[in-house]
């Protein structure tokens, strides 16, 4: 857990939160390897049932497309536990599992680990925008902005772009050379180089196997939904009407978990495969806890639920707020903005 400080109120707090969580930290070994093996054989058959149906019917093949990519999520949150080291006991397990697991989600695993936990030792804090965080300007940095640096955030926190092409970019492209990336992380661009390695191995393989034309047709569709419904996730996590955003030295951690992460509330089927990633203010107040424990977490602490829900139904409102009002402390729309409200 970050530190947030030397004041004798933050000690306390950080004393109060460390004992709700300290007995939900840490993997439970027999759990994390059930869950593991069941996630991975139910993704082989979704992708085996999507390479049978290629000879009856490419909807069908679609159809099967849907199951694959929501086991391909659940393999990427549990690449997300191995990087917070809350999935295995030993971190040479958790670092070849990721390992493993981020050559088939496209997204090596040192690089991202490492962004990532900027992420999280940062969130909500206006001085430190992390790695990896969708963008989001404030009123004031976008009032400031050149007419055509205005347009292409525009376009930018367009659903299309956001949703859509961003994803694929970001996931498909930018991770096969994370050009930002400091040149002093040698070890996390040893990781990108041999993720790519180890695709362009797979690439050949499988167009030795079953072709190229027809791994592609299988694997893009997979790819591209994985890609949108994963930054569909991450958004509403984090951007909602009364988020948190502070700047320094008014930032808190335990402001930003509990007041900056949502409680997306999903049907327990869609929780179950999402491995219950949208109870994120429990999992940014201890990043060690397993996914298969926040949920219990959550039940053994009332002040936990009283975290902002966010329902499926209301992510569509979520994606017009795209600008930041450090006067009101919300997210407003571009239309709030032409027409003044709330500004």
């Amino acid at each position: 857990m970050p530190v947030i400080g030397s004041r004798t109120e933050d000690r306390h707090l950080a004393e109060h939160w460390r004992k709700i969580v300290v007995p939900y930290r840490g993997a439970d070994t027999g759990r994390s390897v059930v869950q593991l093996a069941t996630t991975v054989c139910f993704f082989a058959a979704s992708w085996a049932a999507m390479l049978w149906s290629m000879d009856v019917s490419y909807l069908l093949t679609l159809l099967f497309a849907l199951p694959a990519s929501g086991f391909l999520i659940r393999l990427f949150m549990i690449q997300h536990d191995c990087g917070h080291g809350s999935y295995f006991q030993h971190r040479r397990a958790r670092d070849w599992v990721g390992f493993c697991i981020g050559v088939i989600t496209l997204i090596p695993y040192r690089y991202w680990r490492r962004t990532h936990a900027h992420h999280h030792a940062h969130s909500g804090n206006l001085d430190f925008k992390s790695f990896g965080d969708i963008t989001t300007k404030t009123v004031r940095e976008y009032q400031e902005l050149p007419r055509r640096r205005k347009l292409a955030y525009r376009l930018y926190r367009h659903p299309i772009i956001l949703l859509g092409i961003g994803p694929t970019y970001q996931f498909v492209f930018k991770h096969r050379y994370p050009w930002d990336m400091p040149r002093t992380w040698k070890k996390e661009w040893g990781s990108v180089w041999w993720t790519n390695l180890c695709l362009a191995g797979i690439v050949v393989l499988m167009a030795q196997t079953i072709g190229l034309q027809r791994f592609l047709l299988i694997q893009v569709p997979v790819t591209l939904m994985t890609c949108t419904i994963g930054v569909w996730l991450f958004y509403v996590q984090h951007q909602f009407d009364n988020t948190y955003w502070r700047r320094q030295p008014n930032w808190n951690f335990f402001d930003a978990v509990l007041q900056g992460s949502s409680h997306l509330v999903l049907p327990k089927p869609l929780q179950w495969i999402t491995a219950s990633i949208g109870l994120h203010h429990v999992h940014h107040l201890s990043s060690m806890i397993p996914n298969y424990k926040l949920q219990e977490c959550l039940d053994s602490c009332q002040s936990l639920q009283a975290a902002t829900r966010v329902r499926i139904k209301d992510t569509w409102k979520l994606l017009r707020l795209t600008l930041w009002n450090e006067e009101t402390g919300r997210l407003v729309t571009f239309g709030d903005l032409q027409q003044n409200r709330s500004i």
